[in-house]
C-alpha cells in the first residue's frame, strides 16, 4: 500500500539512498579489513623486527633450524611466516626456496589488500555517480511538477529540489572521506613493504650461509657412511 501510494520519483529517490547508505558501508568494510590486515602482517617498528631477526640469526647461525621453525609457529606476521615457510622448504634449495616464498607472500597477503583497495577505489569512484543519479530523477522530479500544474507552490518543488542535491552531496560526502582513508592506508602499506623488504634482505643473507653449512654438513655425513662400507667390501 505504501508503495503504491509513492510516485516513481519518491521510489527512486529512497532506492538512491539505499544504494548510497550500501556502498558506504562496504568500503567501510573493507578499509577496515585492509587496516587490520596491514597491521597483523608487519611488525610495530623496525625495532621490534630487528630483534626478531637477531633471534633468529643466532639460530641458523648455529643450525637450529627447527628452533627457528618453533620460533615463528602461530606467528601471523608477514616476515615471521615468510622466514618460517623458507626453513620449512631448505630442501628446496635458496633459490627454489626463495621463489617460494616471495610467491606465498604476494598471493597470500599483497594480493588480498589489493583486491580490498580495488573494491574501495570502485565505492569511491561509484558513490558520486549514485548520488548523479539521484540527482537527475530529483530534477525529473520538479520539471514533472511544473508541467503538470498550473500554479506551483515554491513548497511542492522544493521536496524534488531537496532531493536532487542532498543524494549528491551525500555521495560527495561517501566519497571523500574514503579517499582520505585509502591514502593513509597506501601509506602503511608502503611502511610494511619497506619493512618486509628489509627484513628479507637480512634473512636471506643469513638463510643461504646457513643452507651452505646445513648441504656441507649433511654431504659430510653421507660421504662419512659410504666410506666404512666401501673399506669393508674391500676387506671381504
Amino acid at each position: 500500500m505504501l508503495l503504491a501510494e509513492m510516485s516513481l520519483f519518491e521510489i527512486i529517490s529512497n532506492a538512491t539512498y539505499g544504494a548510497l547508505a550500501g556502498v558506504a558501508l562496504w568500503g567501510l568494510y573493507c578499509i577496515v579489513i585492509v587496516w587490520s590486515r596491514v597491521n597483523q602482517k608487519r611488525f610495530k617498528s623496525e625495532e621490534e623486527q630487528d630483534f626478531f631477526m637477531d633471534d633468529v640469526e643466532q639460530m641458523l647461525a648455529g643450525g637450529d633450524f627447527e628452533g627457528v621453525t618453533e620460533y615463528c609457529e602461530g606467528d601471523k606476521r608477514a616476515v615471521a611466516q615468510i622466514v618460517g615457510m623458507a626453513v620449512e622448504h631448505r630442501e628446496m634449495g635458496y633459490k627454489k626456496a626463495r621463489t617460494f616464498v616471495m610467491d606465498r607472500f604476494q598471493r597470500d597477503v599483497m594480493s588480498d589488500v589489493e583486491y580490498r583497495l580495488s573494491w574501495v577505489s570502485t565505492v569511491i569512484k561509484s558513490a558520486p555517480m549514485i548520488g548523479l543519479f539521484g540527482t537527475v530523477f530529483g530534477m525529473m522530479g520538479a520539471f514533472e511538477t511544473l508541467a503538470t500544474s498550473e500554479s506551483v507552490e515554491p513548497s511542492a518543488l522544493a521536496s524534488d529540489i531537496n532531493i536532487a542535491l542532498r543524494t549528491t552531496a551525500c555521495g560527495l560526502a561517501i566519497a571523500i572521506p574514503l579517499m582520505i582513508l585509502v591514502a593513509n592506508v597506501n601509506i602503511r602499506i608502503a611502511k610494511m613493504e619497506d619493512l618486509v623488504g628489509a627484513g628479507l634482505v637480512r634473512f636471506m643473507t643469513v638463510y643461504r650461509e646457513a643452507l651452505s653449512k646445513y648441504s656441507s654438513s649433511r654431504g659430510g655425513t653421507a660421504a662419512s657412511t659410504v666410506e666404512p662400507m666401501t673399506s669393508q667390501s674391500r676387506v671381504e
